[in-house]
C-alpha cells in the first residue's frame, strides 16, 4: 500500500480552512503543516498541524511533498515558482494566474524542477455540471444546439480582497473561471469558433460583478454563460443564489436546477409539422405559435443520477499522483480557459465578437 502524500497549505483564509478540513481526516493523506504571512490566521489550526512561521520554513520543510497555494490570486505566481525551486509538488488555486505569460512562467518552472503541477478545478465534480454533462454524452436529447450555464446571487457584494483588481478580485477571476471550465471540459474536443462578452460593474466600484458570454463551437452548439451578483429576489434564507443549467436538442430539453439538482428531460409525443390555422387567446393575447400544447404532447423522464463531490477531486489526484491515472486538471487546459478570458475582456471592451479556435 503506498505512502500517504504529506500536504502543506501556503495560505490559511477561506479555501485555506476548507482544505483544512477537507485533508485532515483524508485517507492516503497526511495534512502536515500550514503558513500564513498574518500570524492570527493560523489561531484556529487544528491540533497536530504545524504552524508555519514563513512560507520559506514551509517549503524548507522535508516532510512536506506537496503544497496547496490558497492565497491571493496575485500571489499565485511568485509563490508557486518558489515552491518548484524548493522541489516540492503543487496545487494551485484558481485561477492559476493573472495572465497567460505568467501560466507559461509557472509552467516553465515545473518542468524545470521536475515536479508536479495541477490546478484546484474541484467544480468539475459539481453534482449540477455533472448531471448537464451526462445528458449531454449520452446524446438522449439528440444533437444539442443551446447550453446555458447561470449563476445568479442577491447579495452583490464582493468580499475581502475581491473587491481590488489589484488582487486579481472581480467575478470573472472568481466564479467566471469555473464556470467557463465547466462548458469547455464539457465536450473538450471541440473547437471554440468566436466569443462575445459584456462585462459589467453593476454596484461594485473596481471589480466586475455581472457578465454574459456566448461561445460557439464548430460542433453546433452555442453556450451562453451568465452570472449576476445583484438579481435581487425575495428568496427564503437558504435560496440566496440560483444555479441553472439549461441543454437544448433537437430531440428534447433538460433543465437542471440547484448545485443538488432537480429538474427533468422533456420531450414531444410529435412535432407539429404545420401551424394550426386558428388562433389559440393566452395572457399574452392571442398566439399561433406558443399557444399551450395539446393534452399529452408534452412529456417528461428523470435527469440522470450522478455521484460526485468535491472530494473526487483529490481521490483522483492520489491516482495520479502514484502514476495509476491521469491528473483530472491539466495545464493546458487551464491555459485555454485563461486565454478565452483574455478573450472575453477583449469582446466586453470593443463591442464585437472575438475569434478564438
Amino acid at each position: 500500500m503506498a505512502e500517504d502524500i504529506r500536504f502543506a497549505i501556503i495560505g490559511h483564509g477561506f479555501m485555506g480552512h476548507e482544505h483544512e478540513k477537507m485533508l485532515s481526516d483524508f485517507p492516503g493523506i497526511k495534512l502536515v503543516g500550514i503558513s500564513d504571512k498574518d500570524p492570527e490566521q493560523l489561531n484556529d489550526v487544528l491540533p497536530g498541524i504545524k504552524r508555519y512561521k514563513s512560507n520559506e520554513e514551509l517549503l524548507a520543510d522535508p516532510d512536506v511533498d506537496v503544497v496547496i497555494i490558497a492565497i491571493n490570486n496575485n500571489q499565485h505566481h511568485d509563490v508557486m515558482i518558489q515552491a518548484a525551486k524548493a522541489g516540492k509538488d503543487i496545487i494551485c488555486e484558481k485561477p492559476v494566474a493573472m495572465s497567460v505569460a505568467d501560466l507559461d512562467e509557472m509552467t516553465r518552472a515545473a518542468e524545470e524542477n521536475g515536479v508536479k503541477f495541477t490546478v484546484h478545478q474541484q467544480r468539475r465534480y459539481d453534482p449540477d455540471f455533472r448531471t448537464a454533462k451526462a445528458v449531454f454524452d449520452s446524446k438522449t436529447l439528440g444533437d444539442v444546439y443551446a447550453i446555458k450555464n447561470q449563476l445568479y446571487g442577491f447579495n452583490g457584494n464582493m468580499h475581502d480582497w475581491h473587491v481590488f483588481v489589484s488582487e486579481g478580485g472581480g467575478m470573472l477571476y472568481d466564479w467566471g473561471v469555473h464556470l467557463l471550465d465547466q462548458v469547455l471540459w464539457m465536450f473538450p474536443g471541440a473547437k471554440l469558433k468566436s466569443v462575445f462578452a459584456d462585462v459589467r460593474n453593476v454596484i461594485n466600484k473596481e471589480v466586475d460583478d455581472y457578465f454574459q458570454i456566448m461561445l460557439r463551437f464548430d460542433n453546433g452548439v452555442t453556450a451562453t454563460v451568465e452570472l449576476g451578483t445583484y438579481y435581487l429576489a425575495d428568496k427564503v434564507q437558504d435560496k440566496w443564489f440560483e444555479r441553472h443549467w439549461f441543454v437544448a436538442g433537437n430531440k428534447g430539453t433538460a433543465y437542471v436546477d440547484g448545485f443538488f439538482p432537480e429538474g427533468k428531460i422533456v420531450r414531444t409525443t410529435h412535432l407539429l409539422t404545420n401551424v394550426s390555422g386558428h388562433r389559440t387567446m393566452t395572457a399574452a393575447g392571442p398566439t399561433r405559435s406558443f399557444g399551450p400544447a395539446p393534452e399529452g404532447t408534452i412529456v417528461t423522464e428523470p435527469l440522470p443520477e450522478v455521484n460526485t463531490s468535491h472530494r473526487n477531486y483529490f481521490e483522483n489526484y492520489i491516482r495520479a499522483y502514484h502514476g495509476e491515472e491521469d491528473f483530472l486538471v491539466k495545464i493546458p487546459e487551464v491555459r485555454r480557459v485563461l486565454c478565452l478570458m483574455d478573450a472575453v475582456r477583449e469582446s466586453a471592451k470593443t463591442g464585437k465578437s472575438i475569434d478564438f479556435e
